[in-house]
C-alpha cells in the first residue's frame, strides 16, 4: 500500500525538546515532552507550569504531565481539577496528555474518578502510567479508563484519547489492548 509505519511521537525530557524538534523536522513525527517533574510530579505547581511553558517554547507539540497522586489519595478532586486546568492553559496549542500513574492509585474507583477529573479539566488524552511505577497498565485499569472516556463522550460529544503505557511489550498484549479499544470505543 506504500504506507510507512512510523512513531506518532518521540517523548523526551525538557532539556532534549529543541534537539528532538530539529531531528524530526519534516517527518510528521510529533515531539512530546514529559513535564511537571516527571515521573513523581511533586515539584511546586509554579515550577511544573514553567516547565510546560518552556517545553512549548522549545517546540514540543504534546505535553505529558503527571498528576500528584496524593491529591487522589486525599480525594482533593477540586485541587486536582484546578491544577490540570492550569496545566491545560500552560500548554497553549500543544496537546495535553495527563498521566494518572494508575499503578499508584490503589483502586479502580480512584482510576475512574481521576480519569473523569482529568477530562473535565481539559485533557486531550489520558494515559495510564509513567512506565516507572511497579504496576503500569493492567487491563482492568484500561477498562476503567476507556469506560470513563466513553461516558464523557456520551455526555459531551467530545472524544478524549487514551494511551496505555508501560509493560506493553508483546504482540499478544498489544492485541488485548486493540480488542479493548474496539469493543469499548469502536
Amino acid at each position: 500500500s506504500g504506507e510507512t509505519i512510523r512513531p506518532a511521537a518521540v517523548c523526551v525530557y525538557h532539556p532534549f525538546v529543541a534537539t528532538a524538534v530539529e531531528a524530526v523536522r519534516g517527518t510528521g513525527i510529533h515531539v512530546a515532552a514529559v513535564s511537571t517533574a516527571f515521573p513523581h510530579g511533586l515539584a511546586p505547581l509554579s515550577t511544573r507550569l514553567q516547565e510546560i511553558e518552556a517545553s512549548v517554547r522549545d517546540g514540543a507539540d504534546e505535553i505529558d504531565v503527571v498528576i500528584p497522586r496524593g491529591l487522589v489519595y486525599g480525594a482533593k478532586w477540586r485541587e486536582l481539577f484546578n491544577e490540570i486546568v492550569a496545566m491545560r492553559a500552560a500548554c497553549g496549542d500543544a496537546h495535553l496528555k495527563v498521566i494518572l500513574g494508575t499503578g499508584d492509585l490503589a483502586t479502580l474507583r480512584n482510576v475512574m474518578l481521576a480519569s473523569m477529573v482529568a477530562m473535565m479539566a481539559g485533557a486531550d488524552f489520558i494515559k495510564t502510567s509513567t512506565g516507572k511505577e511497579s504496576v503500569n497498565a493492567p487491563p482492568p485499569v484500561g477498562l476503567a479508563m476507556v469506560r470513563a472516556i466513553r461516558s464523557s463522550f456520551e455526555e459531551t460529544g467530545y472524544l478524549i484519547g487514551f494511551k496505555p503505557a508501560g509493560g506493553i511489550s508483546t504482540a499478544k498484549v498489544c492485541l488485548d489492548w486493540l480488542v479493548l479499544m474496539k469493543e469499548e470505543l469502536g
